[in-house]
């Protein structure tokens, strides 16, 4: 009996050893699953609306997701904030802003107009407070007053400026590789008043200094599963894609053709989506 005991008592004391020596999971490891997890939720939501401007592209889904992620965002939430310009992810100002009162900071707009605005932000626990001020001058000075959404929207554009200054001086740790707001990378205002698109496109300016095309009973087919006729919307949808025109393009390929994509030839399809390219 007492060696029974002894020898219990010795498998006890061996195994002790081996559970606290056993490594700890490391970050990378971690990182991986999480990546390995979003992956699969990119895959879930490419083709639906849900992916915003994002649909159908699964790559760019997992980027921005993975991005959020980094700085404490929710994967929804991730892809209607961030924005990805020239390879970069940005967030919107709206989303900057969120997660450094969430990390405990303070921001506060203090004055704002068209002409000018004056935002103030501190550090949690700090008493000093750092005030920034955007202008009409100093855009001026940088070359952005003569952008379209400058001229359309100065008040949100000085706003936007102001909050990717004031929330870099106060909280730089916060916003870790997303230091820029998207308004101040694309020049354009997201998320907040209006809705973006990398360029204005219309029928008309697309074929100018021809006449708007008119529906065009050669182009009007019955298409119903035809492998070519699916790879040329597939194309098109892909451009609208890179151009930032997702949720636009079946709209822009009805005017131009006259007919819902369904219901139009593969070789008119093409055809426009050459001339997207060209414009």
């Amino acid at each position: 009996m007492s060696n029974e005991i002894a020898t219990r008592d010795e498998q006890q004391v061996v195994a002790v050893p081996q559970q606290a020596n056993q490594p700890a999971e490391s970050s990378l490891q971690k990182w991986a699953q999480e990546a390995s997890a979003i992956s699969g939720i990119a895959n879930a939501i490419a083709g639906t609306s849900l992916a915003g401007a994002y649909r159908n592209d699964r790559d760019a889904i997992v980027a921005v997701i993975l991005a959020g992620h980094e700085v404490g965002l929710k994967p929804m939430t991730s892809l209607k904030s961030i924005d990805v310009i020239q390879g970069q992810p940005a967030l919107r100002a709206h989303a900057m802003r969120a997660i450094v009162l969430k990390a405990g900071h303070e921001i506060e707009l203090v004055e704002s107009d068209a002409r000018h605005c004056i935002m103030r932000g501190r550090r949690k626990g700090a008493e000093a407070w750092q005030t920034v001020e955007w202008d009409m001058p100093r855009a001026a000075q940088m070359k952005l007053t003569d952008k379209t959404e400058w001229k359309k929207q100065p008040k949100t554009m000085l706003i936007a400026r102001a909050t990717g200054e004031i929330c870099r001086l106060v909280a730089a740790d916060a916003l870790h590789g997303m230091p820029y707001v998207a308004e101040e990378l694309g020049g354009y205002v997201h998320g907040e008043i209006v809705q973006p698109k990398q360029a204005p496109l219309s029928v008309a300016a697309l074929t100018a200094p021809a006449p708007e095309p008119q529906p065009d009973a050669s182009n009007v087919v019955d298409v119903d599963t035809d492998d070519d006729h699916a790879a040329a919307v597939q194309e098109l949808r892909e451009f609208g894609v890179e151009r930032g025109i997702a949720s636009d393009i079946d709209q822009l390929a009805y005017e131009a053709l006259g007919a819902p994509l369904e219901h139009v030839s593969a070789g008119a399809i093409r055809d426009l989506t050459a001339k997207l390219r060209a414009a």
